[in-house]
């Protein structure tokens, strides 16, 4: 049994194909902020596109790899089958007249154990609910889009993970991982972490039984889930106990914006555990989060060799429209 547990979500990674229509979607469509620009670091002849709040806080952070022409996924076991976002609950039928306006594939409200929940996908298959969430206190971004602070995302609301087999994900949540039980409702379990000021608001964790079909990892879908740590020495204590109780955990790595260690659950599921500091603000200002490209030191002397593989954004909050990918 763990003696520590996250605090709730960090960031969720899912894969996307073309990368304008990425920025299109998320920035213009949701109304997120483009808190950076930069490079899968492990493949960095493409983007690594990162969506939140004003400040990319964690908790409201959802990150992609678009690589052009990637085949499409499949949902299914195995996988993070749906990301959620809170929205305040009188903004659902705005949401719903929105996303008809602009011709995105949703489906119409429904109630979820007493929630309203708006189901959508974006452009390439991934699926996004629009949760309404009373109570949360987080302001989410208002900048830009003609999405109004009142009805504006707010950050991430929870993940579902889709197993053939619940239990030893449950014993890892749990005994593990240090999130309660919140509810059982037939072949769905809901465990939550406490985020401090906002209750559960980002610290959810939604198990679904699948026995259908396995799912498939590519365009579409969703790549890993992140949780938060508050700190490296917090981290370390986990990565430790992970270790030992047997699960295979990486080294800490250094993701320039906060560090991580990644492992997987039973079923399957990429995880990660990623320190809340240093945020997106070590490498541009905060009012300019976003616009160009950033590299980590290490991989800046490769620069021109990697600007040049890049598409140029076309991005809605830059004066002109558009950001250069070499800047």
């Amino acid at each position: 049994m763990t003696d520590i547990a996250p605090s709730g979500l960090h960031h969720v990674t899912a894969i996307a194909a073309d990368p304008q229509e990425n920025v299109d979607f998320y920035a213009r469509v949701l109304g997120l902020r483009l808190v950076k620009q930069t490079v899968n670091f492990d493949s960095p002849d493409t983007y690594h596109l990162y969506y939140g709040d004003a400040a990319g806080s964690p908790s409201t952070i959802l990150t992609f790899f678009p690589w052009k022409g990637v085949p499409p996924g499949r949902n299914g076991a195995g996988l993070t089958t749906s990301t959620a976002f809170g929205v305040p609950p009188e903004s659902i039928g705005w949401w719903q007249r929105r996303l008809s306006g602009f011709g995105v594939d949703a489906d119409a409200p429904v109630d979820r154990d007493g929630t309203e929940v708006l189901t959508l996908r974006d452009p390439h298959g991934l699926v996004i609910d629009l949760v309404a969430a009373p109570g949360d206190a987080r302001s989410g971004w208002d900048g830009a889009a003609g999405v109004p602070a009142e009805h504006a995302v707010r950050g991430l609301h929870s993940v579902t993970l889709s197993e053939r087999q619940l239990e030893p994900t449950q014993r890892m949540l749990s005994e593990l991982l240090g999130m309660r039980l919140d509810g059982e409702r037939g072949d769905r379990a809901r465990y939550a972490m406490d985020d401090g000021a906002n209750g559960t608001a980002g610290a959810i964790v939604d198990l679904a039984a699948e026995t259908r079909r396995q799912g498939l990892q590519a365009g579409g879908t969703v790549h890993h889930v992140a949780f938060r740590a508050p700190d490296a020495p917090t981290q370390l204590r986990w990565r430790r106990q992970l270790l030992e109780a047997g699960v295979q955990v990486t080294e800490v790595l250094d993701r320039q914006y906060f560090t991580s260690i990644y492992f997987r659950e039973p079923g399957g599921v990429l995880f990660e555990i990623a320190t809340d500091q240093p945020g997106f603000a070590v490498d541009e200002p905060l009012l300019a989060l976003g616009r160009a490209l950033k590299l980590p030191p290490w991989l800046e002397p490769d620069r021109a060799q990697i600007a040049a593989a890049l598409p140029t954004l076309r991005l809605p909050d830059a004066p002109d429209g558009s950001a250069p990918a070499t800047s």
